[in-house]
């Protein structure tokens, strides 16, 4: 499984967002100019992003975006799926809709693939925002650190 443009952007999006903290909105330009990535790129995967409910928006001058709920609820599974789909490495062992082909009953390898999307999700389901945040803490608390001797 490879992750595209959409998945990997939007996790470095989503946890800029959830760095700036959720009291006041968040530009897309200022995520765009901090992560140097495109902001019409970002404007796309925040409308699914928050057709998915995991951000909402704020008209106006001093609008922008805020994380829809608490950094600790917000797994990277959720952010992920929103913006690839299934994370399924075949499209026989897609949770919804599973594809069948004509060996699907005696295909012995239908159990690895099953047990590669099994282990993702269990993986990305269990990092969240909240993860992130104190795991870029910790880095730059290093960094800090070595940087005063």
């Amino acid at each position: 499984m490879k992750l595209t443009t959409k998945g990997r952007y939007g996790i470095k999006a989503m946890i800029d967002l959830a760095l700036q903290g959720s009291e006041e909105p968040v530009s897309l330009k200022s995520i765009a100019e901090r992560q140097n990535l495109s902001e019409n790129y970002l404007e796309q995967l925040f409308a699914v992003l928050k057709k998915s409910g995991l951000v909402k928006s704020v008209r106006g001058a001093q609008g922008g975006y805020l994380l829809a709920g608490n950094p600790a609820d917000i797994t990277i599974g959720s952010i992920l799926r929103s913006l690839e789909g299934s994370l399924a490495p075949v499209d026989c062992v897609l949770e919804e809709d599973p594809v069948k082909c004509d060996k699907s009953d005696s295909c012995i390898t239908k159990f690895v693939w099953e047990k590669i999307r099994d282990s993702v999700n269990s993986v990305v389901d269990s990092i969240t925002l909240a993860d992130l945040i104190a795991e870029y803490k910790k880095k730059n608390d290093a960094k800090d650190c070595t940087s005063n001797t």
